[in-house]
């Protein structure tokens, strides 16, 4: 691969897929090149900008109200009143009791209090998930599975659907926890969670959805289905980082996954981040109100970006459903282009994209999402993931459209 030409300086750092990204990648590769323009955010399903409502909602907690929450001074107590007031706005949003609202550290750890906990209150041994779960949960299972639980990962259609009628089929005498996510957080496909949530119900067995991608996204099923447990995390919503929540369903009682203080009714000690929490509540109050709206426009761009690629890059085709999908999500994987090359020419073109979830992009291993799609691991080392917001203008799409057929065509020709 010749070093010349307008992509010549980057493409000569990629021998072979072995070579560690974090150690080729240097910081000066995040800065377009002459003719980029500005920066095009594609990756929000990693991550969002922080809304102007959550950074208002957080400033007092961390300029002026700062006390510890569990003290019992006024000035503290005023910190407290914040939490309680963010959990009953979040309870109002989701159609839920104030009560059944516990605010974590994020997705991750409510996955992990979800998973863990919630098997260990059932006393039953089994779990049945999914193939294409978040790290979150899959590796929860696999810590679970050390300790001698044993676990059933269904197979997806080539939609990336879990059929309810396979999570039947699994379900033993010893289940005592279904973990089904909501929506993919690579490919945005839309799992069937009321019809599944209802199989649980009707066998007595405990049903968590990770709802991390779908929280603000999709309206939630809660008031009318058998979800026992649900994980939310704010960040993905132009929230903050580090905060997050796990509903529990009233007469589901888990035992705590962290352990100290008295915190969060005496189920998960440490004390309460009070800014993060108020811009959560601040950014899902946001979420919710302009989640018609918002998700049209996204809809409209996503559909648009699905079908001028499609159409116009040979080999490239749609991972995910075509309609039960995410509306800030578009999955493609274009035959014979390596993600990695192509996410870091994009980026020094001033565009932000990924090549599926932020939490596994250190790993040199194909998505474990498209592998289950049935896709051969030459195609899952091809896909590439584009998360949009609201905020996406045609002329924006135009333009990433126009560099990923310049890039893909330059990296097929070397």
């Amino acid at each position: 691969m010749e070093n010349d030409g307008e992509y010549g300086s980057l493409c000569g750092r990629f021998p072979d897929r072995r070579e560690s990204s974090a150690r080729s990648r240097r910081p000066e590769d995040t800065e377009p090149v002459e003719g980029g323009g500005r920066m095009i955010y594609l990756d929000n399903a990693a991550t969002t900008e922080l809304c102007e409502e959550a950074r208002e909602a957080m400033r007092p907690y961390l300029e002026e109200d700062y006390g510890n929450p569990s003290s019992i001074y006024l000035f503290a107590q005023r910190a407290k009143r914040a939490v309680e007031e963010s959990r009953r706005k979040l309870s109002e949003l989701m159609g839920v009791s104030p009560m059944e609202l516990y605010f974590t550290g994020g997705g991750t750890e409510s996955d992990n209090w979800a998973l863990i906990s919630g098997i260990e209150s059932t006393g039953k041994s089994h779990i049945i998930s999914s193939k294409i779960e978040h790290h979150a949960v899959l590796r929860s299972c696999a810590y679970l599975e050390k300790r001698g639980f044993s676990v059933s990962y269904l197979d997806v259609d080539e939609r990336g659907r879990v059929d309810p009628a396979a999570v039947l089929e699994a379900i033993r005498d010893e289940t005592g926890l279904i973990s089904i996510m909501s929506a993919n957080n690579e490919i945005g496909t839309i799992e069937p969670i009321s019809e599944i949530a209802e199989i649980a119900g009707e066998k007595g067995i405990l049903f968590h959805t990770d709802a991390v991608q779908a929280f603000g996204q999709l309206p939630l099923p809660l008031g009318k289905s058998r979800i026992d447990l649900l994980s939310a995390s704010a960040h993905k919503i132009r929230g903050p980082k580090g905060v997050g929540l796990l509903y529990m369903r009233r007469g589901v009682k888990l035992p705590p996954y962290l352990h100290g203080g008295e915190q969060e009714r005496g189920r998960r000690a440490g004390t309460e981040n009070v800014a993060a929490i108020a811009g959560f509540a601040a950014a899902a109050e946001r979420a919710f109100r302009t989640m018609r709206e918002r998700g049209e426009k996204e809809r409209r761009m996503r559909d648009y970006l699905i079908r001028r690629l499609t159409t116009e890059i040979p080999d490239c085709c749609l991972n995910g459903d075509p309609e039960e999908r995410l509306p800030n999500n578009v999955n493609v994987c274009i035959r014979g282009v390596e993600a990695e090359p192509l996410l870091l020419l994009l980026d020094q073109r001033g565009i932000a994209a990924s090549a599926g979830s932020a939490c596994a992009s250190g790993s040199l291993d194909p998505s474990h999402v498209i592998l289950a799609l049935g896709a051969s691991r030459e195609d899952a080392y091809g896909s590439l993931r584009l998360s949009l917001d609201e905020r996406l203008s045609r002329e924006d799409a135009d333009r990433v459209v126009s560099e990923i057929k310049r890039i893909a065509d330059y990296l097929r020709r070397e």
